[in-house]
């Protein structure tokens, strides 16, 4: 497995994650695979609604589930059951540090399972809210999915073929990132609590997260650019610098600055940046309509496979367009060792990205099955420690 769980950077932090659907759990898979001891609440029945999203299934579970849940402990509890409701609120004063929660607005208050009401219990525990549009404005009661925050934050504006119908980045880039921002927000909280000894409430959403993937476009806007408009495979500030057509394919050529664009020019036999309309970026970003068509002809002359070979040695940063397959079978991801095999199923599953002196932290174990860790709250609640 490459490592223990007490290795991790996170060993012997503990998270309590009341969350469904991507955004949530993806914050919590992080910190598992961090080491933290993430315990998952799920309502007992149907559990989380991600363990029906499918197909494809494996053991009984939409694939999604396992992408996201692996490396967790899960409990299955009617948390409108006062008592236990309150057997969760004693575990969470006990052990936890950290309590994640993606619930809708005003519910996680109504169980008594808010930030205010923990905290004041116990000062130095770490909440944080993953919402949808955020812990206030006229929109903070919406609910929120990563396709409606690609409409409503713009990002759906900028993405496919001018004068096309609108399209979906096809990941779910705003969930993710969102899980992203929150599991940096509660690293931070973390390492304030090391210094002082005090908690934080952590605050993230879907919309703020589309925001923040929007920021090129919103400062250009507001520095007096023009409205940005869907360029495909391209960039608005970058020319050229987007995928181009082969005789059997796709390339995707990157040439980001003038040193690279003459280079590119050298690997294609013409010497475009000669002519004083494509001299210089910024003259190229003004005369893209031109030059585009020009280098679409001569791509389109020649296999991707020979396109590759020139431009690598003329060091222009290219790449094929690749499929799912393709990637999976890549010599490179082989060679960083990111898919990684499950210990007690048989399934492979994309790892974490980050590598610690060399090694990439384990899946220790999949995702829980729904409720099979209730054991933890088997014995009557303990006494609550003194907030620390």
């Amino acid at each position: 497995m490459g490592e223990s769980a007490n290795s991790l950077p996170l060993a012997g932090v503990t998270v309590v994650e009341l969350c469904h659907s991507v955004a949530g759990p993806y914050a919590g898979s992080i910190l598992a695979d961090l080491g933290a001891d993430v315990i998952k609440v799920e309502a007992p029945g149907g559990g989380d609604y991600a363990r029906d999203w499918g197909p494809p299934f494996a053991h009984g579970t939409s694939t999604l589930f396992h992408v996201l849940n692996h490396n967790k402990r899960g409990l299955a509890l009617d948390l409108r059951d006062r008592v236990t409701c309150e057997r969760l609120i004693a575990f969470i004063l006990d052990h936890a540090d950290v309590v994640l929660q993606n619930m809708r607005p005003g519910a996680i208050d109504k169980l008594g399972l808010g930030a205010a009401a923990l905290r004041a219990k116990k000062p130095a525990l770490i909440t944080c809210d993953l919402g949808a549009y955020g812990r206030t404005g006229p929109f903070k009661d919406r609910p929120g999915y990563d396709p409606l925050m690609q409409a409503h934050g713009g990002i759906m504006s900028v993405t496919g073929i001018d004068g096309g119908e609108p399209v979906r980045v096809g990941v779910s880039i705003v969930d993710q990132g969102a899980g992203m921002w929150a599991a940096l927000g509660i690293l931070a909280a973390l390492n304030k609590r090391h210094v002082t000894g005090e908690g934080s409430h952590v605050s993230t959403s879907l919309f703020e997260t589309a925001i923040g993937w929007m920021s090129p476009h919103i400062g250009g806007y507001l520095s007096g650019g023009a409205m940005r408009r869907p360029l495909g495979s391209g960039v608005t500030e970058i020319v050229p610098h987007q995928a181009f057509p082969t005789r059997d394919g796709y390339i995707m050529v990157a040439a980001g600055n003038d040193n690279l664009f003459r280079a590119l020019c050298g690997a294609i036999g013409h010497d475009f940046a000669a002519d004083e309309r494509f001299a210089t970026n910024s003259k190229r970003v003004e005369n893209r309509r031109t030059l585009i068509p020009l280098l679409e002809d001569i791509f389109r002359a020649r296999p991707s496979a020979e396109w590759q070979a020139r431009l690598d040695s003329a060091g222009v940063p290219a790449a094929p367009i690749e499929n799912v397959a393709q990637v999976v079978a890549s010599p490179q991801t082989a060679a960083l060792g990111i898919l990684l095999k499950a210990p007690d199923l048989d399934m492979t599953l994309a790892g974490l990205p980050l590598e610690f002196d060399g090694v990439r932290p384990s899946i220790r174990n999949s995702a829980p099955t729904l409720g099979q860790h209730n054991d933890l709250l088997s014995e009557p609640p303990t006494p609550k420690k003194a907030a620390s």
